[in-house]
């Protein structure tokens, strides 16, 4: 096994389980355990993994997040639509994130994919993004080009908001944009709390080619203050909690909805 695929397989293993022993990546991958200790030194400089004294555990958050991420009911549901969003997106692709906690989820799973991890001398993925959080998770994956649009800082979101951000996002052209929302309603459509983020969210999505509202089944029905003025809503990534009532509301007012498969391993 050569050293780039040993230190996916590492990775593979931490995100799976949230940590790792010495011991038990020699028996999976037969190697010795120099050369585990190695690699594992190797990821925590690269900020991939933090080391402790029997092997590894994933790298920890430097900083304190929101409430709204730190407490989730639903994150099973958003792992389940992070995965089903990464499997439309291929490699040298052009993608926008906003910011949220679904879309921290595809960010994560995005950070982990081993085609985007593998030796190239371009980028395997280029990230546009207007969340900062996001930024700081995807930038220690040297393969991913990072784009950070300017604004100011929304402190309840980590999201960057305002004609600064504006002025970035119209200058770029997107392959496919994943947008989370607050509420989502086959008639109003996709609604956020902040006006401002409603803005930048709408921007990002006319910037790509096509555009996916990633947003757990909790959300359909719920609506809240600000709508996306100016995008057209026709993609919806949900998960297996969508009644068949609500997934032919959605399909009966032109959208399409993919609903992502439960993880069964």
């Amino acid at each position: 096994m050569e050293r780039t695929e040993r230190l996916n397989a590492i990775l593979d293993l931490l995100a799976a389980e949230g940590s790792v022993l010495v011991e038990d990546i020699v028996t999976r991958l037969s190697v010795s355990p120099a050369t585990v200790r190695r690699d594992l030194d190797s990821l925590a400089t690269q900020r991939l993994l933090t080391r402790n004294r029997g092997g590894a555990t994933m790298e920890a958050i430097a900083y304190d997040l929101p409430t709204r991420y730190s407490r989730d009911d639903h994150t099973t549901e958003k792992q389940a639509i992070a995965r089903a969003a990464s499997n439309l997106v291929t490699k040298g692709s052009v993608i926008g994130l906003c910011g949220g906690t679904t879309s921290t989820a595809i960010a994560q799973v995005l950070g982990m994919r081993s085609d985007l991890m593998e030796p190239s001398s371009k980028p395997t993925l280029t990230v546009v993004t207007n969340a900062i959080n996001i930024a700081a998770q995807l930038v220690v994956r040297p393969n991913i080009r990072i784009m950070v649009t300017g604004g100011v800082v929304n402190p309840r979101s980590y999201e960057l908001v305002g004609p600064y951000t504006d002025v970035i996002l119209q200058r770029v052209a997107l392959d496919i944009a994943f947008i989370g929302v607050n509420g989502l309603d086959p008639d109003v459509g996709p609604t956020v709390s902040d006006e401002g983020e409603a803005e930048v969210n709408a921007l990002m999505a006319r910037r790509a080619s096509e555009t996916f509202i990633v947003a757990d089944s909790s959300k359909i029905g719920a609506r809240n203050f600000a709508t996306m003025t100016g995008y057209v809503f026709s993609n919806l990534i949900t998960d297996s909690g969508i009644t068949g009532e609500q997934k032919a509301a959605f399909e009966a007012s032109g959208t399409k909805v993919i609903v992502a498969p439960e993880n069964t391993e």
